[in-house]
Order: structure tokens, then sequence, then C-alpha cells
């Protein structure tokens, strides 16, 4: 691979955060989506989803947990790149390249990370509020109080339930899509004339590609996590591995591959979405830098 750019952290954290609360954003119906046809009970379609929740929730319910995905894939986004781009600067060689694998291992890493100080928290209290939108009666009023109900009826390992196949999930997800991502646009840069900035229309079909590759091969790790961090997880699962026992015995191994539909709908538009913006804000940031 061709040498990389060391970016300043700050403008990482800057850059990524933007691009992450942005996309959150956009997407956020296809998430609400796929969350909703990974629960455990009977099986629904994208459309049956869409249609039953419009017609008793409402436009809005489509946002359900939205306020956690945004705050919490913001952070997320910052962390994800800024770790990136440091185990990326740590894996280098004397003359600044990396290589495929070492770039999937700084993806690795950054997705533990993420995982860890991001993703969990905001993902269960995102998962656990879509859960609780569809009863009746929903117990939480939105984002600070369903936080702290968890937190007073759980304690803080409440918020980190899922905490295993998350970190697997969010590691394999940016190993593949940095990977991949970093390897396209390397290979376009090097068909374009010397020192060429790359339209943004291509910057986001390379992420959309990127997206693309990483849905299909994540997606149990991504089931497993959802159906970790619903309000019965505790009753129905010992921990990761008796839930991915149980989904693999009762419903059958395509089980694993349930909300790929709209999961690859977000994340084909959030691959585009992130690295674009991502390498904009970079841009207004450094301009300097990509001269």
């Amino acid at each position: 691979m061709a040498p990389f750019k060391k970016e300043n952290p700050l403008h990482s954290v800057i850059a990524g955060s933007t691009a992450g609360a942005i996309e959150a954003f956009v997407t956020y119906p296809t998430e609400f989506v796929k969350t909703r046809s990974q629960f455990s009970g009977k099986r629904e379609s994208p459309i049956a989803i869409i249609r039953e929740t419009l017609r008793t929730k409402g436009i809005t319910g489509l946002y359900s947990g939205c306020t956690a995905l945004v705050v919490g894939n913001s952070v997320k986004a910052g962390v994800r790149f800024v770790t990136y781009d440091h185990f990326k600067n740590m894996l280098a060689d004397s003359e600044g390249k990396v290589s495929a694998p070492r770039s999937l291992l700084a993806g690795l890493g950054a997705g533990m990370m993420e995982a860890i100080f991001a993703v969990t928290p905001s993902e269960t209290i995102k998962t656990k509020l879509i859960d609780d939108a569809k009863r009746p009666n929903p117990q939480y009023r939105g984002l600070v109080h369903g936080s702290i109900s968890i937190v007073r009826a759980e304690g803080i390992f409440g918020i980190y339930r899922g905490l295993f196949p998350v970190m697997m999930r969010q590691g394999a997800n940016s190993a593949v899509r940095f990977t991949t991502y970093s390897t396209i646009k390397q290979f376009v840069q090097g068909q374009a004339r010397p020192g060429q900035t790359l339209p943004a229309t291509i910057t986001f079909g390379i992420g959309a590609i990127a997206g693309l590759v990483t849905v299909y091969t994540t997606m149990p790790l991504d089931v497993i996590k959802t159906r970790m961090q619903t309000l019965e997880a505790r009753s129905q699962y010992r921990n990761s591995f008796h839930c991915a026992y149980r989904i693999f015995t009762e419903e059958g191994i395509l089980r694993f591959w349930t909300g790929t539909t709209p999961r690859l709908a977000r994340l084909v538009m959030a691959g585009g979405i992130v690295f674009t913006v991502y390498e904009n804000v970079i841009s207004l940031l450094n301009p300097r830098q990509q001269e």
C-alpha cells in the first residue's frame, strides 16, 4: 500500500464525530427497522414494520431511540478514526507504508476501542428504547429518562450487556470496512494523475462498497448483539454463546442474517456518507495537507 498521511488527532476526532452524527440521523429509520426485525418472536418484513410503526406511532416512531444512536455514533466515529490513524501510524513501516494485513489489524483495534467507549452503551440504550416503544404503554420517556431507569434497574453493567458480541462486531466492522476502503481508494488513486484529489462521488462510491462488504461478513454478530440487548435478554440468555446456540437450534442458521436488507441500506449509505464527510471536513481543517 502507498504511504499514508498522518492526521492531526484533534482533526480526526472533529471530522469523525461530525461524520458519525450526520450519518446516524440520515440513516436512522433503516437502523430502527433492522433492530425491530431482529427481536425474538414473530418474523416481520421491513415493509410491515414501517407500516405498523407509521400507523401506531407516526413518523416520529421511526426515530425511537434516535438520540442515543446519534450521540453514540458521533462519539464512536470520533474514537474510530483517531484510533485507526494511531494504530496505522504504529504499524507503518520505515517508509510510511501500511500493508493490507496491518490495515486490517489497525481497523480491528479501532473497532474494539469504539465498542468499549461508545457503541455498547449507546446501542444497548437504543435497543431497549426501541423494544420499549413497541409496547402499548412505554415506560421510558426518552434518552435521559431511559438511561437513568436502565442504570437504576440493572446497574452500570445494564448498559454494557452484549459487550462481547459488540466488540467482535465492531472489530470486524472496522477491520473489513477500513481495509476495503483503503485498498480500493489507493487502487483508484493509482489510476489518477499524481496529486489529484478524488471527487466526492468517487469517495462516496468507495465507501458504499466498503459498507456492502462489511454487512454480509458481520451480520451474525449484529443479530446476537441485538438479542443480548433486548429487555428480556437477562431471562432468556446466559451469555452470547448461549444466545447464538438458541438462535441456531430454535430458529435456524438463516436467522443470523435477519435484518440484512435494512442494515445493508444503512451501511451502504453510511459508508458513503461517513467517508465523504470525513474527507471533506479534514480538507477544511487542514487544507495544506490536501494540496
